[in-house]
């Protein structure tokens, strides 16, 4: 795939801006002694990420787009790459190993006073890049946080919750159809894993009204089925971890579990994931509203699975309120080509062990919200924000 010739925005610089203040409202959120620890084992400890999101943006943009002299190559390297999650090889570095606050600090400031002064000459794919690469970071360093004692955080204000629906669950019936999967080319910008647009015929299937709920699945439980990673038993009862306190369980919340885990509770009923495509059609005339739906970081942690307005089908929460899986592993799409000045963003995960997530979550931004994007996980991963609701047919 070319770097296409887009004209350049003046609308990218400000929302780049927008979101590098996203980003470090989240590092405000923890005590300055916190930045050492590693809250998730299979991840790097929080200081990476501090360095991460300005060494990807010169990586990006400084070295790729505008081949500016390297000023730092040793923090260029050490805060490029993440690591794909798999428990079965953790890292084992030590606080020491890394460097000091303040020289990341120094390193973030540095790269965004050089890349300001020429952002008026980049490419708006690479912005849109950036923009959307720091968005994801966002939410992926939210269950992080997430998972950080509360000794470490700082708790912040929190919206009123919605006016909730009666919970009236059930099954309701999607008829076949013809459906679009991914973006047409030169049609906005998008990930390579998002092109190119294809039809899909999809054979008439029943998917249930909301996601299921933490009620729905401790009968699953009881019956001897897995506890998600978020609940806590006290005493012989059940607690929601939240990000910033231990509450009992809400029974008319989400539940969030892995793949494996919705996947064994769908059969345990019976049941079965939705595909990709299936997600799609019933997903179809979706107008989510960030705060009823509960996306676009309007609040932490869950709401009840009623709140916002049903679609054209009666489903609820088609985006919003927890990613949903699906049993779609994730593949390419016909004619994918990777980013030649990002090569390794989806190719490395077509490898049969990661699923397609759609929807979005309470920590997603809006313009992630698309159609046509695409996320995904290892099936056993546990600290998603990852919902489900069940299909047969």
């Amino acid at each position: 795939m070319a770097l296409r010739n887009i004209p350049l925005s003046n609308s990218l610089p400000a929302e780049l801006e927008k979101a590098r203040a996203s980003s470090d409202s989240l590092f405000d959120l923890l005590h300055p002694d916190s930045l050492y620890e590693r809250p998730i084992a299979e991840r790097h400890r929080i200081l990476f990420y501090l360095g991460h999101l300005e060494a990807f943006d010169w990586n990006l943009i400084a070295i790729h787009g505008l081949d500016l002299p390297r000023f730092h190559p040793q923090f260029d390297q050490l805060f490029a790459f993440g690591i794909d999650p798999d428990s079965t090889s953790l890292p084992k570095d030590k606080p020491s190993d890394w460097p000091r606050i303040d020289e990341v600090r120094h390193y973030n400031a540095t790269v965004r006073a050089k890349l300001n002064a020429r952002l008026d000459q980049v490419n708006d794919m690479l912005l849109h890049v950036a923009i959307e690469h720091r968005r994801m970071h966002e939410e992926t360093f939210a269950y992080m946080l997430h998972n950080l004692a509360y000794e470490h955080k700082l708790k912040p204000p929190a919206p009123a919750r919605p006016i909730e629906a009666p919970h009236e669950p059930g099954m309701l019936e999607i008829p076949g159809g013809s459906v679009f999967l991914g973006r047409p080319r030169n049609d906005g910008f998008g990930w390579d894993n998002e092109f190119d647009r294809h039809e899909r015929i999809v054979a008439p299937f029943s998917v249930s009204r909301y996601k299921v709920t933490n009620t729905e699945y401790s009968a699953f439980v009881e019956a001897g089925g897995p506890a998600p990673h978020f609940w806590r038993e006290r005493g012989g009862r059940w607690f929601y971890r939240g990000m910033f306190e231990e509450t009992p369980l809400h029974g008319d919340w989400p539940v969030y579990v892995t793949h494996e885990q919705a996947t064994q509770y769908a059969r345990w009923l019976g049941k079965r994931l939705p595909t990709e495509a299936e997600f799609h059609r019933a997903s179809c005339g979706t107008e989510p509203e960030p705060l009823c739906d509960n996306f676009d970081s309007q609040r932490w942690d869950p709401i009840s699975v009623t709140s916002g307005q049903p679609n054209p089908f009666g489903l609820v929460q088609m985006i919003g309120n927890g990613w949903e899986w699906t049993s779609s592993r994730f593949e390419p799409f016909p004619g994918f080509q990777p980013f030649p000045f990002y090569r390794n963003y989806s190719q490395p995960f077509f490898d049969g062990e990661h699923y397609v997530l759609k929807g979005a979550s309470a920590r997603t931004a809006a313009r992630l919200t698309r159609p046509s994007f695409r996320n995904w996980f290892r099936g056993s991963y546990p600290y998603v924000y990852a919902a489900f609701r069940l299909a047969e047919g």
